[in-house]
């Protein structure tokens, strides 16, 4: 199990990126557009172009990054997630389901086109989470 920073950005994400990239002496990794991704909407040319994921390998740590959702503004200092990555099915689903009582549940445990497994809340306390299952 690996736990990681996910930085979500109002469209200026390729931008933040670059930046990090520069500062940290670390190559860009992929990037995943909305326009790439296999996700239902009506989306502008820019919005096509948003960042939906991409990282940054920084002193031995991932940091993930991506724009925000088309028409889903974030709140700079609300911006940050704790991402828990596991290849253990039932770790995930026992921790998520723990972490929801509370909190909002922003997208339920689901299998989707990155994961077997991924899912998102806010806690109680309004820390945001997310929960991928990653094969290792």
């Amino acid at each position: 199990m690996a736990i990681e920073v996910y930085l979500v950005f109002n469209g200026n994400c390729r931008e933040a990126v670059e930046f990090y990239s520069e500062v940290f002496e670390t190559p860009i990794q992929p990037i995943l557009t909305y326009g790439e991704g296999n996700i239902p909407g009506d989306f502008t040319d820019e919005e096509k172009n948003l960042v939906m994921h991409t990282f940054l390998n920084i002193s031995g740590s991932r940091i993930m990054f991506s724009d925000s959702y088309p028409g889903e503004p974030v709140n700079i200092g609300q911006n940050v997630s704790i991402t828990i990555l596991s290849n253990d099915m039932d770790e995930i689903k026992a921790q998520f389901n723990r972490l929801k009582e509370g909190g909002t549940v922003e997208m339920d445990l689901q299998e989707t086109f990155w994961s077997k497994c991924y899912g998102s809340l806010i806690d109680k306390f309004g820390v945001s989470w997310q929960f991928s299952h990653v094969d290792e």
